[in-house]
């Protein structure tokens, strides 16, 4: 692939990957070249250091406070974050060298070292970034980004909030604008994020994202020479169109999206092979415009694989970076391993069986592994039934929260099966179907029950709801 021309990075340092012994180059965040001058209000909330800490730390919900790797936060009204989610902080599964989720992001980043570089391979042109703070403001998950604050993503039923200013990062998207101030131009960032979400097997409350950026500016977009003297990145006075935005010219889209395309289909191909079959699909996403969606077909399905688009232009002007145009994508890492590996639920990620890491333990991340199920163990499931609250208090996510928080990992799926309004006394029930399933041994229905007792009693404590 031929990629833009990039000036020589400052102050670098030879980072080695624990992931099978390959070198990135990480930027140092106190390099002495300047960053782009952030434009942010002096009033905002200061945003939590970039480099977390690594474990053992102490992530709890105490009285008054949450200590989220030992760092304190004053408890609100908004804090949801429970004790089950913050166990998880800290394990960096993606960072593991025998991990099906730590081969992955081994694979995509060294796409990316080997397909944008300088004058050697020793000198690549992104940078990685795999170990940030996953607790952030309000303002880098949501206002850097541009979301709108009635937003539905904003809802303490979508997140996990630590208090009403910091919660844990709902998306790897988080750090763009950090990363732009500091200076970086070309960068992946990979970590875990953290959704308030339905229960089966595709879907986990904490999930890994790989975040990409490149920004160009115009000698960089417009290569030859006399073509950059004739044309411009930026025009005033424009409308925004289906396929551009408002300050852009048409022609710095159009080079921004075949880079941004070309791009992601042979990552595609580098991931599952050079016959795949893709197609771009229009979307919306708020951070960028135009925006797609990338779907390959696999097993005689479209799946979705990423999200990507041109970067919304005031992100880069408040973030200091204005003179340069820029593409964002976000993939995840789980939904792509899942399909790659054979892997049938997403829970496996989590587990500690030796049986199923063994499974991953090579030394080439590129060696073809179908997962093989070391035994498939008998399900378990008991139903549940509730009038709700006649406050309208009641939310769905809130309930997934609490068995998942009470159950732990023996619950493979929750399911509304039944509303009913009784008229008379003008209450709505809900009947929900609770299927219990053992990752590593038999589940006995007697054990499934002492779960499910324990439930709810939770759901009743917690939610107001009445047993029936």
């Amino acid at each position: 692939m031929s990629s833009c021309s990039c000036s020589v990075l400052s102050r670098v340092v030879r980072f080695r990957q624990p992931n099978f012994g390959k070198s990135f180059l990480v930027r140092n965040l106190s390099s002495s070249s300047p960053p782009h001058p952030s434009k942010s209000s002096p009033s905002e909330e200061v945003p939590p250091p970039l480099s977390s800490p690594v474990p053992p730390l102490l992530n709890v919900v105490e009285k008054d406070l949450v200590r989220v790797q030992s760092q304190p936060y004053p408890k609100d009204d908004w804090t949801n974050v429970t004790e089950r989610i913050l166990s998880q902080i800290g394990r960096g599964l993606h960072r593991q060298k025998y991990h099906p989720l730590g081969m992955l992001k081994h694979r995509i980043a060294e796409f990316f070292y080997k397909n944008f570089h300088g004058r050697s391979m020793r000198s690549p042109m992104f940078s990685v970034f795999d170990n940030l703070n996953p607790v952030v403001t309000t303002v880098q998950n949501f206002d850097s980004l541009l979301v709108p604050k009635d937003h539905p993503s904003r809802n303490k039923s979508d997140c996990y909030y630590i208090n009403q200013s910091h919660l844990l990062r709902a998306h790897t998207s988080a750090h763009q604008s950090e990363l732009i101030q500091q200076g970086m131009n070309n960068f992946l960032v990979v970590g875990d994020v953290y959704r308030r979400d339905e229960i089966d097997r595709t879907h986990y409350p904490i999930f890994h994202q790989v975040e990409g950026v490149r920004l160009c500016g115009l000698h960089e977009v417009f290569q030859d020479e006399e073509v950059a003297k004739e044309l411009r990145l930026f025009d005033r006075g424009e409308s925004r169109t289906p396929g551009k935005q408002e300050s852009h010219t048409i022609d710095a889209v159009m080079v921004m999206t075949q880079s941004l395309q070309s791009t992601l289909l042979k990552l595609v191909q580098h991931l599952f092979g050079a016959d795949v079959e893709a197609r771009w699909v229009d979307t919306y996403f708020p951070f960028t415009h135009p925006s797609w969606e990338l779907e390959v077909k696999f097993n005689g399905e479209w799946m979705e694989m990423l999200g990507c688009g041109i970067m919304e232009q005031a992100i880069l002007n408040n973030s200091g970076a204005g003179e340069k145009i820029g593409w964002a994508f976000g993939l995840g890492v789980e939904r792509l391993a899942m399909r790659l590996y054979e892997i049938p639920d997403i829970r496996l990620f989590w587990s500690i069986d030796p049986g199923f890491l063994h499974q991953f333990k090579v030394e080439d991340p590129y060696a073809p592994i179908s997962y093989k199920p070391i035994s498939v163990f008998p399900s378990c499931a008991n139903d549940i039934s509730f009038w709700l609250p006649a406050d309208g208090s009641f939310s769905s996510a809130d309930f997934y929260d609490t068995v998942r928080s009470v159950g732990g990992d023996v619950v493979e799926q929750v399911s509304l099966v039944d509303e009913f309004f009784h008229p008379k006394k003008g209450q709505m029930s809900h009947c929900y179907r609770i299927v219990y399933r053992h990752m590593e041994k038999t589940l006995t229905q007697r054990e499934a029950n002492l779960v499910h007792d324990r439930i709810q009693r939770a759901a009743a404590k917690r939610l107001r709801v009445v047993i029936r």
